[in-house]
């Protein structure tokens, strides 16, 4: 086990002028003021459920065919306020949006009991066109749903996934070069334990398959956050362990990396790793620190990690993530995380105030590393940072004039960020691309 070393609705150029504000000096702390990013902002043209807000979620999916395609899975409302209806919602190369429903096996559109953090949609679109979508699962089996071609309605197709019966949370899921989907999950409703498990869509055979327990102990859950493809195919994954069965405060975030051509498992330093590791085997990026302790109790106010996002640079992971330290006044800072020979080495990014649990990272050939997060309040609440050649951050609002409180960040193929904005006081998904 290794330790770190340290700690518009499509606005017109006048309008997205007259909205390049400087971030708040409150705000700002660890980065430096600078004019907002001219992000182009389009509102999605479907009413929102406020209960579409997670952390954990990868509910952006992105295609090239004659330009660029996205799909937003989110929550429509429900037919009460306690319920939500999931959906797609996609926009095409010309701008227009179009609306897919989930639907069930009745050939209405699913529904399911609202649970904020949990009960949100990921979504992936594989290499044959299909989409794919996981939905509303808090120790729940599984609610799956996909279309059989491209184009077609999505559709209930629970009974095509392995661990049949079993609780499922936190799916989280990408596509491979190849055309595969990857998807990482929490599975089990134990009281003392409840691992995390990798899955693979095997696009040629239309079938899912278990790939391996990558992550699990006694007296221990895994928390899912992000992983992805490189060019070689290999599976990056980032997760988070709590005390069992559950808490809203985890501990050390932890990475690891699965090659399907050999069927092994790696650290960052490319160390063979046996699955399922443990909190104590590891690649751990933020170790406990003083006061640090293993808590189930929803109400603990001591250190903890609570969310994180990865990208690549290459085949090399950069990942951003939230820490709340004994000296941080009780707030998630915002820090940056990257492999140095056999360690990991963290960088504050933002510590001007309370952060939500939404984060972004992505990988810019001009800007390296992006790091997307919301503050706890503010006019505008979505901020990108950046870093110079000399260290320092610089924070751009990210969606001027949008009060959006959750984020997700999906980079397309033309190097664009594609960013998903709930705003979830006002049952609005808005779409913004910079």
């Amino acid at each position: 086990m290794r330790r770190p070393t340290a700690r518009a609705y499509a606005a017109s150029a006048a309008a997205l002028a007259a909205l390049l504000t400087l971030v708040p000096a409150a705000q700002a702390d660890s980065a430096d003021l600078t004019a907002a990013a001219a992000t182009v902002i389009e509102k999605v043209p479907y009413t929102m459920d406020s209960s579409n807000q997670a952390a954990w979620w990868t509910p952006v999916a992105t295609y090239k065919g004659r330009g660029q395609y996205t799909y937003f899975a989110f929550n429509e409302p429900g037919s009460t306020a306690a319920t939500h209806r999931p959906a797609i919602a996609r926009r095409d190369p010309d701008g227009v949006w179009s609306r897919l429903p989930l639907l069930d096996k009745s050939g209405q559109q699913a529904e399911f009991a609202d649970d904020n953090g949990h009960n949100q949609p990921s979504v992936a679109r594989d290499g044959s066109g299909r989409l794919h979508v996981f939905a509303s699962m808090h120790a729940n089996a599984w609610r799956y749903f996909r279309t059989e071609a491209a184009g077609g309605d999505v559709t209930d197709h629970a009974a095509e996934l392995p661990d049949q019966g079993e609780g499922i949370t936190y799916p989280v899921v990408t596509t491979a070069p190849n055309g595969d989907l990857f998807l990482a999950a929490r599975v089990g409703a134990g009281t003392d334990q409840r691992p995390g498990k990798l899955y693979r869509w095997d696009n040629a055979a239309a079938r899912w398959s278990v790939v391996a327990t990558f992550a699990g102990a006694l007296n221990r859950a895994v928390y899912p956050d992000d992983l992805t493809v490189d060019a070689a195919g290999r599976v990056h994954i980032l997760y988070e362990w709590s005390k069992a069965p559950s808490s809203a405060f985890r501990h050390q975030l932890s990475y690891l990396r699965y090659d399907p051509s050999t069927g092994a498992f790696a650290d960052s330093a490319g160390a063979a790793a046996t699955t399922p590791v443990t909190p104590g085997t590891s690649d751990v990026i933020q170790d406990l620190t003083a006061d640090e302790v293993w808590s189930s109790d929803n109400t603990y106010t001591g250190p903890a990690v609570q969310s994180a996002k990865l990208t690549l640079d290459g085949s090399t992971p950069k990942v951003a993530y939230r820490y709340r330290s004994t000296d941080s006044g009780g707030n998630f800072r915002v820090y940056y995380a990257y492999p140095s020979g056999s360690d990991w080495v963290s960088k504050t990014v933002y510590a001007g105030g309370q952060t939500a649990a939404a984060l972004g990272i992505t990988w810019d050939e001009t800007d390296t590393k992006r790091i997307y997060y919301v503050t706890g309040s503010g006019t505008d609440r979505v901020f990108a940072a950046t870093q110079s050649a000399d260290g320092a951050w610089t924070a751009q609002s990210a969606a001027p004039g949008v009060s959006a409180d959750r984020l997700a960040v999906r980079r397309d193929s033309d190097g664009n960020d594609v960013l998903y904005l709930p705003d979830t006081a006002h049952n609005s998904l808005y779409y913004g691309l910079r």
